[in-house]
C-alpha cells in the first residue's frame, strides 16, 4: 500500500501531486526533507512545510526507541557479497544497504573493481549473497568498462547482457553534474529496483575544480552536502552506497604510512564503513578495515582475477 500523501495536514491534491512530481512519494522522503525543499517543491510557506514534516515524521513514529526496536528495524538491512569471503567477514558479511562504504588507496589499488564486482553481485539471488537489484553507476573518472562488467557477470553465471540492462551508469563532467546526477538517482530509485548506487570517485571533480586554501571551505561544504544526500538516498530507499576516494601523501608523517584520504573528517564522518586497500604481490590486494560502527578493525588479502574479486 503506498503512503497516502494527502492525509498530512495542509496537503490537498495540487500539493500532493507537487510533492509526488518531486519525488516526495512517502511518508520517509517528506521525514527526511527540509522545510526549505518542501517550499522549494510545492510554494508552501514554512511553517506549513513545517507540519507537513512534523505529520510525516509522526505517521513513521521516528521518536525514540528501545535497543530491541532498533535491532528488529536492522532486520531488513541487506548486505552484497564482494565475491572474497575473507574481505566479507571483515566488513561483517558484505556491503550493507542503509550505509555508505568507502574504500580509498592509491592507484591501482582495486577500488574500481570492487566497484564493478558489486555492481555484479548486487543482481544475484539472495541466496548467493546478491539483493536480486539493480545498480547505479556514477562514473566521474572515467573508469567504468562494460568490457569488465561481463568478465565478471560470466565468473558469477549471470547472463552478460541481462546483468549490463540492470547497470544504469552516467558520466559526471564536474562536481555540480555530480550532485544533480545524485538528484536523479533518488528518481530512478523510486521506479526501478535499485539496491546499489556506486560513486567513483567521490572527490575527484571536486579536488581538481577547487584548488588552494581559499576555496577549501566552501569545497568541504558543497561534500558534507553531497554526502548527506547519498546518507538519505540509502535510508529512505534501502539500498547500498559504495563511494571510491582519492589519496595524498602527507610529507610530515616521517614513520608508517603517509597516504591518507581526500575529503578529511566531512568524507570520514560521513561514510559508515572505511576501508583502505593497498596493491601487493601479482594479483593480490590488502584491504585494511579502518572505521566501521561495530566491528573491530582488521585486514585481509583478496585477488583479483579475470573472473573478479575472488579469495
Amino acid at each position: 500500500m503506498p503512503d497516502d500523501i494527502e492525509s498530512l495536514p495542509g496537503v490537498g491534491p495540487k500539493t500532493a501531486e507537487k510533492l509526488m512530481e518531486a519525488g516526495f512519494d512517502n511518508y520517509m522522503s517528506i521525514a527526511a526533507s527540509s522545510a526549505g525543499e518542501i517550499m522549494e517543491a510545492t510554494g508552501l510557506g514554512e511553517e506549513t512545510a513545517n507540519k507537513v514534516i512534523l505529520a510525516a515524521r509522526e505517521k513513521l513514529n521516528m521518536g525514540f526507541e528501545t535497543g530491541m526496536e532498533a535491532m528488529e528495524k536492522r532486520g531488513i538491512i541487506g548486505k552484497i557479497t564482494t565475491g572474497s569471503k575473507s574481505l566479507d567477514d571483515l566488513i561483517g558479511g558484505g556491503i550493507e544497504t542503509q550505509a555508505i562504504t568507502e574504500a580509498y588507496g592509491a592507484f591501482g589499488s582495486g577500488k574500481s573493481q570492487l566497484a564493478h564486482q558489486l555492481a555484479v553481485n548486487v543482481q544475484l539471488p539472495k541466496d548467493e549473497g546478491g539483493l536480486e537489484g539493480k545498480c547505479i553507476f556514477i562514473d566521474t573518472e572515467h573508469t567504468f568498462r562494460p568490457e569488465r562488467i561481463k568478465q565478471m557477470a560470466e565468473g558469477a553465471g549471470l547472463d552478460p547482457d541481462s546483468v549490463l540492462q540492470n547497470i544504469f551508469v552516467a558520466r559526471a563532467y564536474n562536481s555540480d553534474h555530480q550532485v544533480v546526477l545524485v538528484e536523479k538517482a533518488a528518481e530512478i530509485a523510486r521506479k526501478e529496483n535499485i539496491r546499489l548506487v556506486v560513486v567513483d570517485s567521490i572527490t575527484g571533480a571536486f579536488r581538481a575544480e577547487y584548488t588552494g586554501r581559499g576555496t577549501l571551505a566552501n569545497r568541504q561544504q558543497k561534500i558534507n552536502r553531497h554526502m548527506s544526500d547519498l546518507k538519505k538516498l540509502a535510508d529512505v530507499h534501502n539500498l547500498a552506497i559504495y563511494i571510491t576516494n582519492q589519496v595524498m601523501s602527507n610529507p610530515a608523517i616521517l614513520f608508517g604510512d603517509p597516504t591518507a584520504p581526500i575529503g578529511g573528517n566531512i568524507i570520514g564522518h560521513g561514510s559508515t564503513f572505511r576501508l583502505y586497500l593497498r596493491k601487493s604481490k601479482d594479483n593480490k590486494r590488502i584491504c585494511k578495515l579502518v572505521d566501521s560502527p561495530s566491528l573491530p578493525d582488521g585486514e585481509t588479502i583478496f585477488k583479483v582475477t579475470t573472473e573478479g574479486i575472488r579469495d
